[in-house]
């Protein structure tokens, strides 16, 4: 009798695993929301950070910088703010490392600002606002970030009372974990209202 029960729980067990995996699988290959890049960006951008190795932009970082970079030489950008606190066993802050990477690519200090304490998502968001305060209030910004991330992350911009729009950078081939992540991550957002935690 034991033996039938722990093979029926070794079934249930295997069948919810293809289950997760099917899934997982479903929602992989859903794609993301496209969101239409604007024509012309805002005068405040706030990049939102991605990892730092000692001091340097991690590929994927580097590349929302390059991104800000090429925006503010097109033009028309005042203000950019990189978002991004320490991360665990880390020295330096994104924030920190990303607006010293912009600075010595030209771009003026004075238009430079770095949020060092954000984890998440919503607390990139949420930390920087004071930094995109203008004298005439809050100002437009657009967010600089990449095609997985940027619906979730404008969906999070609007919800905390910020008008933005989004400049994203492509993700190269693979990175199927990071989509996926993205997706659920998306997906639980919409359905239940979470973002609090990514």
């Amino acid at each position: 009798m034991q033996r039938k029960v722990h093979a029926q729980g070794g079934m249930g067990s295997s069948a919810l695993a293809l289950l997760l995996v099917a899934v997982a699988g479903l929602v992989l290959a859903l794609p993301l929301p496209q969101v239409t890049r604007p024509r012309h960006v805002h005068a405040t951008l706030l990049v939102l950070g991605a990892a730092q190795y000692n001091g340097h932009p991690s590929p994927a970082f580097r590349q929302r910088l390059d991104r800000a970079l090429a925006l503010y030489r097109a033009g028309g950008v005042r203000h950019i703010v990189v978002s991004g606190g320490v991360g665990t066993g880390d020295r330096y802050s994104e924030g920190a490392v990303g607006r010293l990477y912009l600075s010595r690519r030209g771009v003026p200090l004075g238009m430079l600002n770095a949020e060092t304490r954000s984890r998440t998502t919503l607390e990139n968001l949420q930390d920087s606002r004071p930094l995109l305060l203008g004298k005439a209030g809050l100002e437009s910004v657009t967010l600089v970030t990449d095609e997985a991330h940027a619906p979730r992350a404008l969906a999070l911009a609007r919800a905390t009372g910020l008008k933005a729009d989004v400049s994203s950078v492509p993700l190269g081939a693979g990175q199927w974990r990071y989509r996926l992540r993205e997706k659920l991550a998306l997906l639980a957002y919409t359905v239940l209202g979470v973002g609090s935690r990514e």
